[in-house]
């Protein structure tokens, strides 16, 4: 039996506009180049990630009739640009009566956690434009933006996400996913689906430990050194809540 977690945000993003920090800053080791992640609060904004999650998806073989991005009282969704260019977005989504898209293909998987009394979340629609070798830090500042709100403000225990199998690898080795659930067809995208989990309680560890250090822990693979540091961490969480 699902458990129903109904679900209010108690913070937005409304006003929260983020500048990747710049070189000169103490605990940043390596030059970023200037991108902006922001939340898609506008028709404008969510056409643009919903044309670049088309655009992306297409390029892999994916099915092409990916649902334009909608306001959902569930969901937020992150968008990283330069200039008028988006490069990145991602979507997070919080567990509610209406449940997660993953329980189309793993709802018993995710019914495990939630009998377990996790509040469970799910990163959706996430895509990254090529951009002049910046992938990785695009992907990792998204995924460090959905994880604050996810986590440190709305106190999410894990993350699900659905990916093709052939990224499972990728997931495990640059953010610590584990593998919750068998391969499955997913009619959404015509194409196979592995469901990966992640306890939060992991991520926090590793960005405490590795969070702004990119260039200066070359034996670590993953993604982790490009998150942002903990103190620039703390700085949007204390942002986010005094807007609130």
């Amino acid at each position: 039996m699902s458990i129903n977690i109904p679900f209010e945000s108690p913070h937005n993003l409304q006003s929260l506009i983020l500048l990747q920090p710049t070189s000169g800053m103490d605990d940043i080791a390596v030059d970023r180049k200037f991108f902006r992640i922001r939340l898609a609060d506008t028709d404008k904004h969510r056409n643009a990630a919903s044309m670049l999650i088309n655009k992306m998806y297409s390029w892999r073989g994916y099915g092409s009739s990916i649902a334009q991005q909608n306001e959902h009282p569930n969901r937020i969704t992150l968008v990283a640009s330069v200039d008028s260019a988006t490069i990145g977005t991602i979507t997070s989504a919080f567990d509610s009566e209406m449940g997660l898209l993953a329980d189309e293909l793993y709802k018993q998987e995710v019914d495990q956690a939630r009998k377990q009394e996790r509040f469970v979340c799910e990163f959706i629609k996430l895509a990254v434009d090529q951009y002049s070798g910046s992938k990785k830090m695009v992907l990792a500042s998204l995924f460090h933006i959905a994880y604050i709100y996810a986590r440190l403000l709305n106190h999410a225990d894990d993350v699900f996400i659905e990916v093709n199998p052939r990224h499972v690898g990728f997931y495990k080795r640059m953010l610590g996913f584990q593998q919750a659930g068998e391969e499955k067809l997913c009619l959404r995208v015509n194409a196979p689906a592995v469901l990966l989990r992640l306890d939060f309680a992991q991520a926090d560890e590793q960005i405490t430990k590795l969070g702004g250090k990119a260039g200066r822990v070359p034996s670590e693979k993953s993604l982790y050194p490009y998150f942002f540091s903990k103190k620039e961490e703390e700085g949007m969480v204390k942002r986010i809540t005094e807007i609130n």
